[in-house]
């Protein structure tokens, strides 16, 4: 742990690494207690760069050697890294170091995972392997060996040799050291091939532990199609002779996409029908696409700096996600993206951690793997295209790779392929990347003589370190229809560059009735007073399924804010509106499921403090349970027909329509359960083959209050599983009684699968705990209490996955002064530990700094 002040990095202080690394040779003993590397690195004087001191960083690394052309050299060896005198020219550069695998517990470098060695080194864990310039802007070709007694042995590119106790890999595209990777460990290959459009047939390999082989099957089939995919979409091809991808137990993130070795945390891979839920399939398929589209979108091309993070992430997510719209149905998919954006972009937007997409400083580098970066960043791209069009859209990504292949790119660079293959200036387009926060669209119309105006104001909120804001560019697609519902005006995306600005749409017969930011076409909260009559008329008509979902979305969120506020009664237009679509056999099944999901907790109290309205999350939870159970009474005779007509019959598939026809059936079962005592959810159980079944109806039971038998005979069968044990405890505190839900954690950390060092343990039950609404926000400060205590006792072990977990107080500004003392109280206790990580210091500094 680190006490010194914590030093900012600025993006304005750039500067190129004085050296070209021209080739890596890395020769690895592995060992858990004590791993030798040697490395030999070339050399070369950077005309492009300043002159500057010879510094490579290294981190918990012991140097037991080094030399200069042979020549042995003593560096200033520090706890960041060494500094040495080199020569004025090209020299190659040797040196061996110990590590300690075993020890590594941060999981972050070379660390084991139950007997297995393995790697991350995104952003910055390179240098927890050998000294080198851990920097994404310096790119190589990579040989490396390894040698070990353990029957696998993998790293980046192509296999170049192997015998008894060693392989030989050699990539020979240059990548920056973020992208190396290294397995070894007692493992099996689900292999298959793929045939590229030039004709090489390209090996293929899901690597797991013994026993999970019969678990790969969807992970290869979505790598197949994601390769397929990105050749006919994107015109990208695969560029080595083989592509392996690793399940790994014990990891941080969701997946690495190293050159050649992508490294998947196991929940992303590991899939049958008996223990997977039609989610876990959809994830699987995502997240294995995301990381292939990765080889260009992110390998080939990187980014300069970590500032530029976005550049890949962001266009890699908007990617992964034509990619699953094209799998599976895309206004479902957009319905599902605007979900996860709103529910977690749009909350770091409105608190302390606001930051552009592309930050201009940071203190840890981990701390901004966000949503911002990811989703916002995938939003931004989304906006470009429509800007452009899909034919410059395509010009564009065509420049974009021949003339940045093999380049560490910037976002001006970017910006500048568009600017190049369309003719437009995207000089305030670029303000999405630079300013931080949601602009909020008001919208206001007027109608004369058939004539229709749309009015826009645009605001851009003051987020910490930019209080004054420029306008931005934001497309805006819009349709009108008519009151007996047709479409007069389709889909036309009006172009707002101004602060205020109005659109007029000319002959028309009636006053339309509009239908704004159709597709979610901009990444805004729009403002705008809607009667629920007209709420109720775009749910019933609009040709946009986006804004058909979100006409109910929004209906729903002002019955269950006037239960709220004003002590209301669900309406039974509301109600007749919703059950309405619910039976409505035309709509896809997927789409009703997701009609019936009621506002979550969170997004209405966010709703409430926009409002200026301080929210009452005990209140909120009755209020929408009431809603839930209103909706349930009113749809109770025809949920048992629902339920029948969509249960399946044949053998499970992962696809989309059945996937969709389950997603329905467990809403469904979800609403019975509130007023048949739980019958159905009990035989549902006892009766399911798959687990989205099982999992839909233990859930049902728990909602409701019941189930501990069923809870007993899950653990009892699952509890060698661990994959499947997460969704066990999560379960039990995401439906936990908002007074019980702290107390149900502590017990469940009590128990003996409670494995805290895993991180998809930890996140299953910390990360459930900061779910429950109502449970964290609990008026007496235990939930605070709780993830607190179990953030101090992880950071010392890693501190990466305790910073990310500490986001859980990012809304507390927004409660009453109690919680808001309360969730200070807990802030300031953990800035006050002693040896707090530079990661976890950082964080919670930027959210105590909240205005309270």
């Amino acid at each position: 742990m680190e006490d010194a002040a914590p030093q900012t990095i600025y993006l304005a202080d750039y500067r190129p690494f004085g050296w070209i690394v021209e080739e890596v040779a890395l020769t690895f003993r592995l060992s858990p207690d004590a791993t030798r590397v040697a490395s030999r690195i070339r050399f070369a004087p950077n005309p492009e760069a300043p002159p500057q001191e010879f510094f490579l960083q290294g981190e918990d690394l012991r140097l037991v050697s080094a030399a200069i052309d042979g020549r042995p050299v003593q560096p200033d060896v520090t706890a960041k890294g060494l500094t040495c005198a080199v020569p004025s020219g090209p020299f190659l550069w040797e040196a061996e170091v110990e590590i300690a695998p075993a020890a590594n517990t941060a999981l972050e470098g070379l660390y084991m995972s139950k007997g297995m060695y393995c790697t991350q080194c995104e952003a910055e864990g390179f240098r927890k392997i050998t000294f080198y310039p851990d920097r994404p802007d310096v790119m190589a070709p990579f040989k490396v060996r390894i040698e070990s007694d353990l029957p696998v042995l993998l790293s980046n590119g192509n296999p170049a040799g192997q015998g008894a106790g060693w392989a030989e890999w050699h990539d020979p595209w240059p990548k920056p050291a973020y992208l190396f990777a290294l397995v070894a460990g007692d493992l099996v290959a689900h292999r298959d091939s793929f045939t590229t459009r030039s004709g090489r047939k390209v090996g293929l390999a899901v690597w797991v532990r013994p026993g999970d082989q019969d678990r790969c099957a969807y992970a290869m089939d979505s790598l197949i199609r994601s390769m397929r995919w990105d050749e006919e979409v994107y015109g990208r091809e695969y560029d080595l002779d083989i592509f392996n991808i690793v399940a790994v137990d014990d990891f941080n993130m969701g997946a690495m996409e190293n050159k050649g070795l992508n490294i998947f945390n196991s929940k992303l891979v590991l899939a049958s029908p008996e223990t997977a839920t039609d989610d876990d399939y959809a994830r699987i398929e995502a997240v294995i696409a995301h990381e292939y589209f990765h080889n260009w979108t992110g390998n080939r091309i990187t980014c300069r700096d970590w500032f530029q993070l976005c550049l890949k992430e962001g266009l890699t997510v908007f990617r992964d996600q034509q990619f699953s719209g094209d799998m599976r149905s895309h206004a479902v998919k957009r319905i599902e993206d605007v979900v996860t954006l709103r529910a977690r972009q749009f909350r770091e937007d409105q608190g302390p951690l606001a930051h552009p997409v592309r930050p201009d400083s940071f203190v840890e580098i981990n701390n901004f793997y966000t949503a911002t970066v990811y989703e916002k960043g995938a939003e931004v791209i989304g906006m470009l295209k429509r800007l452009v069009g899909d034919e410059g859209y395509a010009r564009a990504l065509d420049l974009y790779f021949d003339r940045h292949d093999g380049d560490a790119a910037t976002i001006e660079d970017w910006l500048k392929v568009f600017e190049d293959a369309t003719g437009r200036d995207l000089s305030q387009f670029k303000r999405w990347y630079s300013q931080a926060g949601t602009p909020r669209l008001k919208v206001s119309d007027d109608w004369k003589d058939g004539s229709y105006t749309l009015h826009f104001r645009q605001e851009n909120p003051p987020t910490p370190g930019q209080p004054q804001k420029d306008p931005r560019v934001i497309p805006i697609a819009v349709g009108l229809l008519n009151p007996n519902g047709d479409e007069v005006v389709p889909t036309t995306v009006l172009e707002m560059t101004e602060a205020e600005q109005s659109f007029r749409f000319e002959g028309l017969a009636t006053r339309p009735i509009p239908s704004i930011l159709r597709g979610f076409s901009a990444p805004v909260v729009l403002e705008r007073q809607v009667p629920a009559q007209e709420q109720a008329f775009l749910l019933a008509h609009d040709t946009d399924p986006f804004n058909r979902w979100e006409a109910g979305r929004a209906l729903a969120r002002g019955e269950i804010l006037a239960m709220v506020t004003e002590g209301a009664a669900p309406s039974p237009q509301w109600l007749e509106a919703l059950a309405g679509l619910a039976l409505d056999e035309s709509l896809d099944p997927a789409f009703r499921a997701l009609a019936l999901r009621l506002p979550g907790e969170d997004e209405l109290a966010q709703t409430l403090h926009d409002r200026g309205v301080t929210p009452d999350p005990d209140a909120i939870h009755t209020a929408r349970r009431a809603a839930g159970r209103a909706l349930a009474t009113r749809l109770a005779p025809q949920l048992p027909g629902l339920i029948a007509a969509l249960t399946d019959r044949g053998p499970f598939s992962p696809d989309a329509a059945a996937a969709g026809r389950r997603a329905l059936k467990g809403a469904a079962l979800m609403l019975l359960t509130r007023t048949d005592g739980g019958a159905a959810a009990e035989a549902a159980f006892a009766a399911a083959t798959n687990m989205t079944d099982r999992i839909a109806a233990l859930s049902a039971l728990l909602d409701s209050g019941k189930g501990q038998a069923e809870l007993a005979a899950f653990e009892a069968q699952w509890q060698d599983n661990p994959l499947v044990m997460d969704k066990w405890f999560a379960l039990q505190i995401a439906f936990a009684a908002p007074a019980e839900a702290a107390e149900t954690t502590e017990r469940l950390t009590a128990h003996p699968r409670f494995d805290w060092k895993n991180p998809n343990r930890f996140r299953s039950v910390i990360g459930a705990l900061s779910g429950n609404h109502a449970g964290f926000h609990r008026a007496d400060g235990a939930g605070y209490r709780v993830v607190a205590d179990w953030l101090l006792k992880l950071d010392p072990l890693n501190p990466q996955t305790a910073a990310r977990m500490s986001t859980a107080f990012e809304t507390w500004a927004r409660y009453d002064a109690t919680r808001q003392a309360r969730a200070k109280a807990q802030l300031d206790r953990i800035l006050a530990a002693p040896g707090l990580s530079r990661d976890l210091s950082e964080m919670a500094s930027r959210l105590r700094g909240a205005a309270g």
